[in-house]
């Protein structure tokens, strides 16, 4: 339980400095927790199945597309969650970059590049 709510946390705190990084991104203190929890749970639920229908454009374009599928699960995150917005989908697709390199660093892994 504590090992869940750290990951939690730590998760929330790489959200928080990503959108402190990317210009267009608007986050909350209580936006980036809820957010945290929003794409753990699209991220177990809805991405598998995403990425099996997008398999075929995935190995077209050498499993660049994941990026575009990072970047349109921020724009649906945002879309949910009220103290979270992003300006585009460019803005986007930096933001899920970036969140993908800081939870590399911290060793969070929910944003799978």
């Amino acid at each position: 339980m504590i090992h869940t709510l750290l990951h939690w946390l730590v998760a929330a705190l790489a959200i928080g400095i990503a959108a402190y990084l990317v210009p267009g991104v608007q986050v909350t203190l209580v936006g980036a927790l809820v957010l945290a929890a929003v794409l753990a749970l699209i991220n177990l639920f809805i991405r598998p199945i995403i990425t099996v229908l997008t398999l075929p454009f995935t190995i077209l374009t050498l499993g660049l597309f994941s990026l575009v599928i990072n970047a349109l699960i921020i724009l649906g995150a945002a879309a949910l969650v009220p103290g979270f917005s992003v300006s585009g989908f460019g803005t986007a697709f930096l933001f899920a970059l970036l969140l993908a390199l800081v939870n590399t660093l911290f060793g969070v892994r929910f944003m799978r590049v």
